[in-house]
Protein backbone atom coordinates (compact mmCIF):
# COMPACT_ATOMS: atom_id res chain seq x y z
CA UNK A 1 0.00 0.00 0.00
CA UNK A 2 1.60 3.47 -1.72
CA UNK A 3 0.43 6.70 0.21
CA UNK A 4 1.71 10.38 0.71
CA UNK A 5 4.25 10.54 3.90
CA UNK A 6 2.27 14.29 3.85
CA UNK A 7 -1.06 13.29 3.14
CA UNK A 8 -3.02 10.31 4.45
CA UNK A 9 -5.01 7.81 2.03
CA UNK A 10 -8.66 6.77 2.61
CA UNK A 11 -10.56 4.00 1.59
CA UNK A 12 -14.15 3.89 0.66
CA UNK A 13 -15.28 0.76 1.60
CA UNK A 14 -18.88 -1.68 1.76
CA UNK A 15 -19.20 -3.53 4.88
CA UNK A 16 -21.68 -5.81 3.54
CA UNK A 17 -25.80 -5.84 4.30
CA UNK A 18 -25.27 -6.92 8.68
CA UNK A 19 -24.02 -10.05 9.04
CA UNK A 20 -20.41 -9.56 10.36
CA UNK A 21 -18.87 -12.47 8.05
CA UNK A 22 -20.16 -10.74 5.00
CA UNK A 23 -17.02 -8.82 4.60
CA UNK A 24 -14.48 -8.79 1.90
CA UNK A 25 -10.87 -10.22 2.27
CA UNK A 26 -9.52 -6.48 1.43
CA UNK A 27 -11.57 -4.70 4.03
CA UNK A 28 -10.45 -6.73 6.78
CA UNK A 29 -6.50 -5.74 5.80
CA UNK A 30 -7.85 -2.50 5.58
CA UNK A 31 -9.05 -2.56 8.95
CA UNK A 32 -6.27 -3.79 10.75
CA UNK A 33 -4.00 -0.50 8.37
CA UNK A 34 -6.62 1.94 9.42
CA UNK A 35 -6.08 5.18 12.16
CA UNK A 36 -9.30 6.07 12.12
CA UNK A 37 -12.40 4.17 11.12
CA UNK A 38 -15.83 6.61 9.64
CA UNK A 39 -18.57 4.34 9.97
CA UNK A 40 -22.40 4.20 9.50
CA UNK A 41 -25.20 3.79 11.72
CA UNK A 42 -25.78 0.50 9.49
CA UNK A 43 -22.17 -1.11 9.65
CA UNK A 44 -22.32 -4.06 12.76
CA UNK A 45 -19.78 -3.05 15.12
CA UNK A 46 -18.65 -6.62 15.48
CA UNK A 47 -16.80 -6.07 12.07
CA UNK A 48 -14.41 -3.08 13.79
CA UNK A 49 -14.24 -5.08 16.96
CA UNK A 50 -12.98 -7.87 15.22
CA UNK A 51 -10.86 -6.88 12.71
CA UNK A 52 -9.07 -2.98 13.73
CA UNK A 53 -6.67 -2.61 15.72
CA UNK A 54 -7.42 -1.48 19.62
CA UNK A 55 -6.27 1.87 19.51
CA UNK A 56 -8.13 2.89 16.26
CA UNK A 57 -10.28 5.89 16.66
CA UNK A 58 -13.94 5.36 15.70
CA UNK A 59 -16.04 8.09 14.79
CA UNK A 60 -20.12 6.97 14.47
CA UNK A 61 -20.95 9.33 11.87
CA UNK A 62 -24.55 7.78 10.81
CA UNK A 63 -26.58 9.54 8.23
CA UNK A 64 -30.88 8.65 8.76
CA UNK A 65 -33.70 9.98 6.68
CA UNK A 66 -36.45 11.64 8.95
CA UNK A 67 -33.72 11.81 11.97
CA UNK A 68 -32.11 15.54 12.20
CA UNK A 69 -29.68 14.96 14.23
CA UNK A 70 -28.00 12.83 12.02
CA UNK A 71 -24.61 13.69 10.29
CA UNK A 72 -25.34 15.87 7.43
CA UNK A 73 -22.60 14.15 4.17
CA UNK A 74 -20.94 17.78 4.45
CA UNK A 75 -20.01 17.30 7.84
CA UNK A 76 -19.14 13.70 6.89
CA UNK A 77 -16.45 15.05 4.19
CA UNK A 78 -14.96 17.62 6.88
CA UNK A 79 -14.00 14.52 8.95
CA UNK A 80 -12.67 12.17 5.91
CA UNK A 81 -10.79 14.89 4.79
CA UNK A 82 -9.49 16.49 8.56
CA UNK A 83 -8.33 12.84 9.51
CA UNK A 84 -6.33 12.24 5.87
CA UNK A 85 -4.12 15.88 5.86
CA UNK A 86 -3.14 14.81 9.27
CA UNK A 87 -1.63 11.97 7.46
CA UNK A 88 -3.97 9.36 8.59
CA UNK A 89 -4.59 5.99 7.38
CA UNK A 90 -8.64 6.45 7.35
CA UNK A 91 -11.32 4.00 6.50
CA UNK A 92 -14.97 4.98 5.81
CA UNK A 93 -17.28 2.20 6.31
CA UNK A 94 -20.46 2.34 4.95
CA UNK A 95 -23.10 -0.35 5.06
CA UNK A 96 -24.11 -2.56 2.07
CA UNK A 97 -21.82 -1.50 -1.16
CA UNK A 98 -20.32 1.59 -1.03
CA UNK A 99 -22.09 3.02 -4.37
CA UNK A 100 -25.39 1.82 -3.79
CA UNK A 101 -27.71 4.74 -3.18
CA UNK A 102 -24.78 6.40 -0.95
CA UNK A 103 -23.30 10.09 -1.44
CA UNK A 104 -19.55 8.40 -2.28
CA UNK A 105 -19.75 10.91 -5.36
CA UNK A 106 -19.54 13.93 -2.63
CA UNK A 107 -16.64 11.84 -0.87
CA UNK A 108 -14.74 11.11 -4.00
CA UNK A 109 -15.21 14.83 -5.39
CA UNK A 110 -14.03 16.23 -2.36
CA UNK A 111 -11.30 14.09 -1.83
CA UNK A 112 -10.11 14.87 -5.62
CA UNK A 113 -10.46 18.72 -4.60
CA UNK A 114 -7.72 17.90 -2.15
CA UNK A 115 -5.43 15.78 -4.25
CA UNK A 116 -5.93 12.72 -1.27
CA UNK A 117 -5.08 9.60 -2.40
CA UNK A 118 -7.99 7.19 -2.39
CA UNK A 119 -9.68 3.15 -3.46
CA UNK A 120 -12.76 1.77 -3.26
CA UNK A 121 -13.54 -1.55 -2.06
CA UNK A 122 -17.12 -3.11 -2.83
CA UNK A 123 -19.45 -4.52 -0.34
CA UNK A 124 -22.38 -6.97 -0.30
CA UNK A 125 -25.27 -4.18 -1.22
CA UNK A 126 -28.54 -4.74 1.03
CA UNK A 127 -30.60 -6.00 -2.47
CA UNK A 128 -27.91 -8.93 -2.52
CA UNK A 129 -27.57 -9.99 1.27
CA UNK A 130 -31.65 -9.90 1.49
CA UNK A 131 -32.70 -11.60 -1.50
CA UNK A 132 -30.22 -14.53 -0.77
CA UNK A 133 -30.95 -14.59 2.82
CA UNK A 134 -34.64 -14.59 2.12
CA UNK A 135 -34.24 -17.55 -0.46
CA UNK A 136 -35.14 -14.88 -3.26
CA UNK A 137 -33.56 -14.86 -6.27
CA UNK A 138 -33.93 -11.47 -8.27
CA UNK A 139 -33.44 -12.97 -11.76
CA UNK A 140 -34.69 -16.78 -11.52
CA UNK A 141 -35.28 -18.11 -14.89
CA UNK A 142 -38.99 -17.66 -16.31
CA UNK A 143 -39.68 -15.39 -13.28
CA UNK A 144 -37.80 -12.54 -13.98
CA UNK A 145 -35.16 -11.36 -16.96
CA UNK A 146 -33.72 -8.78 -15.07
CA UNK A 147 -33.62 -6.20 -12.16
CA UNK A 148 -33.68 -2.59 -11.25
CA UNK A 149 -32.46 -1.01 -8.09
CA UNK A 150 -34.59 1.98 -7.34
CA UNK A 151 -35.33 4.70 -3.99
CA UNK A 152 -38.86 5.75 -3.33
CA UNK A 153 -38.15 8.37 -1.01
CA UNK A 154 -40.62 11.34 0.20
CA UNK A 155 -37.89 13.03 -2.13
CA UNK A 156 -38.25 11.02 -5.20
CA UNK A 157 -39.71 12.27 -8.05
CA UNK A 158 -40.57 10.19 -10.55
CA UNK A 159 -42.64 11.50 -14.15
CA UNK A 160 -45.98 9.26 -15.02
CA UNK A 161 -44.16 7.34 -17.90
CA UNK A 162 -41.08 6.25 -15.32
CA UNK A 163 -44.16 5.19 -12.66
CA UNK A 164 -45.35 3.28 -16.13
CA UNK A 165 -42.52 1.97 -16.87
CA UNK A 166 -42.05 0.60 -13.19
CA UNK A 167 -45.75 -0.67 -13.35
CA UNK A 168 -45.52 -2.66 -16.45
CA UNK A 169 -41.90 -3.97 -16.19
CA UNK A 170 -41.29 -7.84 -16.04
CA UNK A 171 -38.29 -7.13 -13.86
CA UNK A 172 -37.88 -7.60 -10.54
CA UNK A 173 -37.79 -4.15 -8.71
CA UNK A 174 -35.69 -3.88 -5.91
CA UNK A 175 -36.62 -0.80 -3.34
CA UNK A 176 -34.30 0.45 -1.35
CA UNK A 177 -35.72 3.90 1.44
CA UNK A 178 -39.48 2.53 0.37
CA UNK A 179 -41.10 0.96 3.37
CA UNK A 180 -41.99 4.12 5.40
CA UNK A 181 -43.66 5.30 2.18
CA UNK A 182 -44.89 1.40 0.85
CA UNK A 183 -48.60 2.16 0.67
CA UNK A 184 -48.39 5.64 -1.29
CA UNK A 185 -45.37 3.44 -3.74
CA UNK A 186 -47.83 0.25 -4.12
CA UNK A 187 -51.19 3.06 -5.06
CA UNK A 188 -48.56 4.60 -7.63
CA UNK A 189 -47.63 1.27 -9.74
CA UNK A 190 -51.22 -0.23 -9.44
CA UNK A 191 -52.84 3.66 -10.62
CA UNK A 192 -50.17 3.07 -14.14
CA UNK A 193 -51.22 -0.59 -14.63
CA UNK A 194 -48.94 -2.97 -12.39
CA UNK A 195 -51.41 -6.49 -11.51
CA UNK A 196 -52.84 -6.03 -8.07
CA UNK A 197 -51.91 -9.03 -7.12
CA UNK A 198 -48.22 -8.75 -7.65
CA UNK A 199 -46.05 -10.10 -5.34
CA UNK A 200 -44.28 -7.85 -2.65
CA UNK A 201 -41.34 -8.67 -0.04
CA UNK A 202 -40.50 -6.51 3.04
CA UNK A 203 -37.43 -7.76 4.56
CA UNK A 204 -36.53 -6.59 8.20
CA UNK A 205 -33.00 -6.01 9.07
CA UNK A 206 -31.63 -8.68 6.79
CA UNK A 207 -28.80 -11.01 7.05
CA UNK A 208 -28.86 -10.01 10.54
CA UNK A 209 -30.30 -12.82 13.63
CA UNK A 210 -33.47 -10.36 13.23
CA UNK A 211 -34.44 -10.63 10.42
CA UNK A 212 -38.40 -10.70 9.21
CA UNK A 213 -39.61 -11.58 6.10
CA UNK A 214 -43.12 -10.08 5.14
CA UNK A 215 -45.21 -11.10 2.03
CA UNK A 216 -48.12 -9.85 0.68
CA UNK A 217 -48.72 -8.33 -2.74
CA UNK A 218 -49.73 -4.65 -4.10
CA UNK A 219 -52.98 -4.52 -3.24
CA UNK A 220 -53.12 -6.58 -0.26
CA UNK A 221 -50.34 -4.81 1.66
CA UNK A 222 -52.42 -1.53 2.72
CA UNK A 223 -54.13 -4.20 4.80
CA UNK A 224 -52.03 -7.00 6.02
CA UNK A 225 -49.02 -4.38 7.03
CA UNK A 226 -51.66 -1.31 8.22
CA UNK A 227 -50.35 -1.06 11.57
CA UNK A 228 -46.95 -2.27 10.62
CA UNK A 229 -44.03 0.44 11.59
CA UNK A 230 -40.85 -1.77 9.85
CA UNK A 231 -37.15 -1.98 11.63
CA UNK A 232 -34.55 0.15 10.00
CA UNK A 233 -33.13 -1.05 7.82
CA UNK A 234 -35.82 -2.52 5.89
CA UNK A 235 -35.75 -3.63 1.98
CA UNK A 236 -38.93 -4.17 -0.63
CA UNK A 237 -38.49 -6.50 -3.27
CA UNK A 238 -41.52 -6.61 -5.83
CA UNK A 239 -41.97 -9.08 -8.59
CA UNK A 240 -42.61 -12.69 -9.25
CA UNK A 241 -39.44 -13.60 -7.74
CA UNK A 242 -41.32 -13.07 -4.61
CA UNK A 243 -43.43 -16.45 -4.84
CA UNK A 244 -39.96 -18.92 -4.08
CA UNK A 245 -39.24 -17.58 -0.76
CA UNK A 246 -42.07 -19.39 0.67
CA UNK A 247 -40.18 -22.87 -1.42
CA UNK A 248 -36.41 -22.08 -0.85
CA UNK A 249 -36.39 -19.58 2.20
CA UNK A 250 -33.63 -21.17 4.39
CA UNK A 251 -32.17 -18.35 6.91
CA UNK A 252 -33.49 -18.87 10.77
CA UNK A 253 -32.36 -16.30 12.98
CA UNK A 254 -32.87 -15.78 16.81
CA UNK A 255 -36.49 -14.24 15.63
CA UNK A 256 -36.23 -14.50 12.33
CA UNK A 257 -39.56 -15.84 10.21
CA UNK A 258 -42.29 -15.03 7.32
CA UNK A 259 -45.55 -13.18 7.62
CA UNK A 260 -47.47 -14.49 4.68
CA UNK A 261 -50.60 -12.74 3.58
CA UNK A 262 -53.29 -14.50 1.48
CA UNK A 263 -51.04 -14.80 -1.10
CA UNK A 264 -49.71 -18.01 0.09
CA UNK A 265 -53.43 -19.97 -0.85
CA UNK A 266 -53.11 -18.14 -4.40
Amino acid sequence: MNHSAVKGFVVLAGAGPGDADLITLKLQQRLKDADVIITDRLVNPQIIQTHARKDVLVLLAGKQGYNDASFTQDEINQLIIEYALQGKFVVRLKGGDIAFFSNVLDELQILKQHSVAYEIIPGITAASGASAYAGIPLTARGYAQGVQFVTFNPNTSYTAEQWKSFALTDDTLVCYMASKNLFAVAESLIQHGAAMQKPIAVIEQATTPQQRVYISSLQNCVVDFANKEFISPSLVIIGNVVELHQQFHWFEGNEAGTVFSELENL
